[in-house]
């Protein structure tokens, strides 16, 4: 039987003649390389015994015993990390002793005088425990693996459904209709030339952890970091029927972090970009592209594309911000703002873009004031320009309603844009 291991039994009873009869009746057994037997003689040589080859599978142990007893050896086996299936052998009619046992996690036990073919299909019972039980450790550690690998691309959830065999959740190549974001900070390939290495390590960490667990809290899947960039993906691998409304929601709260982000590092004298965040709803290819040698769960498609040019018309636009109408129209009561009708670097169709925008945001005279002009820009009303001009006036800091104004300065109408 090449390549099985034997079981390992440590036999520990003082009678002298026991070992002689359990080698004999289980000759067959140690031939085929089955089990293998250790013997001591009590409970303190039984312990020198497991600390000497650490590689006892399971104990049969005599209750009446010089130096240390089979119950306080049970005890001090129960204590242990690993907990040895243990069987004890008691005299006939010891029930308390035999009650004790089993309160102390005695795997069976025995009566004395033994009977070898009942301990034999004790033995073997026990031999098929210990084999249930490693597997079943393997399984989890094989498990734990799994999820510390994957628990750097998906969110805690996410990553214990992957892990676990059995819950069906697919990372194979397949086409699925996934909602996708694309972010990148402003400028931030100057800024690492000219900031120190041990600035920029803490700088990277504290802003790459923080946007990770924001896409965690929604649940989405990083599928790339390139350098300060994140991919990130909904709808893939595991089935979100509101992978829209958690692109929206995620991109929000990534915004929010990545304003923070920049305020509590200006404050230690960094300067730092805003954060642009482009997203797009649309089929692509996902699944594991990383051969076998690496885990590269990421996405392919135009999908992919659109959102990173979304992603990058933000410069352009001034907006921080930009979704697509295959996003927005699939998200219940979106808020937001109409960014235009975008032709994309390498397009020639226009794609109707928004900036979402919070509850709040949305609210405000502002909003609606832009919303207003923004309808007479599409229709090519002249009065658009007055309405942007106002905007402008009295919002100076919203940087869409100066675009659209300089855009109408500059003898455009209607609500096309190409993108440099």
């Amino acid at each position: 039987m090449t390549g099985v291991v034997p079981s390992r039994i440590l036999v520990v009873d003082d009678e002298p003649d026991l070992e002689a009869l359990v080698l004999q009746k289980f000759r067959r057994q140690i031939r085929d390389g089955q089990v293998s037997f250790r013997f001591a003689h009590d409970g303190v040589e039984a312990l020198s015994v497991l600390a000497d080859s650490g590689d006892i599978d399971m104990v049969v142990s005599d209750i009446n015993m010089p130096r240390m007893d089979g119950l306080s050896l049970l005890a001090k086996l129960q204590e242990a990390e690993e907990k040895l299936s243990t069987i004890i052998v008691s005299a006939y009619g010891d029930s308390a002793n035999i009650r004790t046992a089993m309160n102390r996690g005695a795997f069976d036990f025995l009566t004395k005088p033994i009977d070898l073919a009942d301990l034999e299909a004790t033995i073997a019972k026990a031999v098929r425990h210990v084999a249930a039980r490693r597997e079943a450790q393997a399984r989890q550690a094989e498990a734990e693996r799994a999820y510390a690998s994957l628990a750097r691309y998906f969110s805690p959830k996410l990553a214990a459904q992957l892990a676990n065999p059995e819950s069906g959740v697919d990372l194979g190549e397949q086409r699925r209709e996934v909602a996708v974001i694309f972010t990148d900070i402003a400028g931030f390939t100057t800024l690492v030339e000219t900031i120190a290495p041990d600035v920029l390590a803490p700088l990277l960490n504290d802003y790459l952890g923080g946007m990770t667990r924001v896409v965690f809290a929604h649940e989405g899947t990083v599928a790339k970091i390139v350098g300060d960039g994140l991919n990130v993906l909904f709808g893939a691998p595991g089935h979100q029927p509101d992978h829209a409304e958690r692109a929206v929601a995620c991109a929000l709260d990534l915004d929010r972090f990545a304003q923070a982000f920049r305020h509590r590092w200006q404050e230690k004298g960094i300067a730092i970009g805003a954060t642009r965040i482009g997203a797009h709803l649309g089929p692509a290819v996902v699944g594991n592209f990383g051969g076998g040698e690496f885990f590269d769960y990421t996405a392919y498609g135009d999908t992919i594309n659109t959102a990173a040019r979304l992603e990058a018309a933000n410069k352009q636009l001034g907006t921080r911000i930009c979704v697509s109408a295959s996003v927005a129209q699939r998200v219940p009561d979106f808020k937001g703002r109409p960014v235009g009708d975008l032709v994309l670097r390498g397009r020639s169709e226009p794609l109707r873009a928004f900036e979402p925008l919070t509850a709040d945001a949305a609210a405000t005279p502002q909003t609606e004031g832009y919303v207003q002009a923004f309808a007479k820009l599409e229709s090519r009303d002249p009065s658009a320009m007055p309405a942007f001009a106002a905007l402008v006036g009295s919002g100076p800091d919203d940087p869409l309603a100066s675009f659209h104004l300089k855009r109408l300065l500059n003898g455009d109408t209607g609500a096309v844009i190409r993108m440099d």
